[in-house]
């Protein structure tokens, strides 16, 4: 009876085996020592931190960038449409990619970009990239339509400290309760240290194989420029621009930050926030000038307002909102804050340096500020806040279906925060109907 009852720790003793609980480890000093962060992160010739961006028209071409060791002497990608069994590799077309070394703090690495050109637009491919012999597995992604279309994709404000252990769960559940959301946004600061190889590491690793399928949008935030030597200058991080592919149809010296993109009917417009920002105002109006979408969604990452009165921007806000207000945006993205704070339809009064705002239920731009990360800091409660939040983790759907957008914050457990609809009508007038949960706002307790 004895030997039906323990058949695991018999097989065990009759092997050899010992087993140690956890805390026995550590009173015996048999803790495994915490492997070296160069161990950890350090490439090989296995490509890794794939992931996929658009430097052009995303209804016709992808961008895939990644990483390997120093030991690759080509790298190309494969495309083949998508089938529904193994011989589609028939099919498969061969890409060069271009490649170029970076000397990180863990050493010297090489990253690679192709771009798949001459697409059909809303067809699905199979792709993988390598060096011939080391190959990464075949994945697939779907192009845009060349016309309006509905659509969805996930928002995420700072990722940015604690990326693989607390963030990751974030990027994984969005992607549970959005599966076919056709990109995902992240409004900076994705990690902390701008030129950490290995929090960079982090993030890929968070994500996981979703960046493979699900096409990276970025804007950069305060923790992606990093000092000069000892002075007061700063740049943008030197991992930027080798993984990520995106437009470069910005301002000299901005390309890659400062872009904007066409997608199935709603303009997308990434600002740079941290820097130059007075040379970002006429390219910015003639964006929008010439715009025949139905929507627009910007995105950059210092909040127009602020989430805390002691945190505002009002060089920014004095700067930008005009040509917001003029082009007549209709959702603003941003993070920096490390809190939940969204407003209704609103545009700037006479009064920009106090942030007196001038709330229309029909005309005017919805601003969020959102964190996903786990570094929370205090709200102030401001009157253009219409639904806030403190201490609580959170992903953002956003759907567009001709001329409704639907948003939905979720927390980190799936659980509804805070929503809306906004609805068009003729010429600028929109309808913003409110569809927050009866749950009360998160917030600290008193004095915290």
């Amino acid at each position: 009876m004895q030997f039906f009852l323990y058949p695991v720790l018999i097989v065990l003793l009759l092997s050899g085996s010992t087993v140690f609980p956890a805390d026995n480890q550590a009173a015996s000093g048999r803790v495994t020592p915490l492997l070296p962060v160069e161990e950890q992160w350090e490439p090989n010739a296995v490509p890794d931190r794939i992931v996929l961006s658009w430097s052009d028209d995303p209804s016709t071409t992808m961008s895939v960038t990644w990483r390997t060791d120093d030991s690759v002497r080509q790298a190309i990608g494969e495309i083949a449409p998508a089938e529904g069994g193994p011989k589609f590799v028939s099919k498969k077309k061969t890409i060069g990619a271009s490649s170029q070394s970076l000397e990180t703090n863990l050493g010297l690495s090489l990253r690679h970009t192709v771009t798949f050109q001459g697409l059909e637009p809303q067809t699905e491919y199979l792709y993988r990239v390598g060096d011939g012999t080391n190959w990464s597995e075949w994945a697939d992604f779907r192009t845009a339509s060349s016309d309006a279309a509905p659509f969805s994709f996930v928002y995420f404000g700072d990722a940015q400290n604690d990326v693989k252990s607390h963030w990751s769960r974030v990027v994984r559940r969005a992607f549970r309760d959005a599966p076919k959301a056709s990109f995902f946004l992240h409004a900076g600061d994705l990690i902390n240290r701008s030129e950490s190889d290995a929090e960079w590491g982090e993030w890929f690793y968070a994500a996981g194989f979703i960046h493979r399928s699900t096409p990276c949008v970025a804007t950069p935030g305060n923790h992606e420029f990093g000092r000069i030597g000892n002075t007061d200058q700063r740049r943008l991080s030197i991992h930027w621009q080798p993984q990520f592919a995106f437009p470069q149809n910005g301002p000299d010296g901005l390309r890659e930050t400062v872009y904007w993109f066409d997608f199935q009917g709603t303009r997308i417009v990434s600002l740079n926030s941290n820097y130059r920002i007075e040379e970002q105002v006429e390219w910015l109006d003639a964006v929008l000038t010439d715009n025949p979408n139905q929507w627009t969604v910007m995105t950059f990452h210092h909040p127009m307002y602020s989430a805390s009165a002691d945190r505002d921007n009002p060089h920014l806000r004095e700067l930008w909102q005009p040509i917001i207000d003029k082009h007549h945006v209709d959702l603003v993205l941003q993070g920096h804050d490390h809190t939940y704070a969204r407003s209704q339809l609103m545009t700037a009064e006479i009064n920009l340096v106090t942030g007196v705002s001038h709330q229309d239920p029909n005309t005017g731009t919805v601003y969020v500020v959102s964190v996903s990360g786990p570094k929370m800091y205090k709200l102030g409660r401001r009157p253009f806040m219409r639904r806030a939040a403190e201490d609580t983790q959170l992903y953002q759907i956003i759907k567009i279906d001709g001329l409704q957008l639907t948003y939905e914050a979720r927390t980190a457990v799936g659980e509804l925060y805070d929503g809306f609809v906004l609805r068009k009508d003729e010429g600028t007038r929109r309808t913003l109907i409110e569809q927050m949960p009866g749950t009360r706002e998160s917030r600290r307790p008193a004095g915290k």
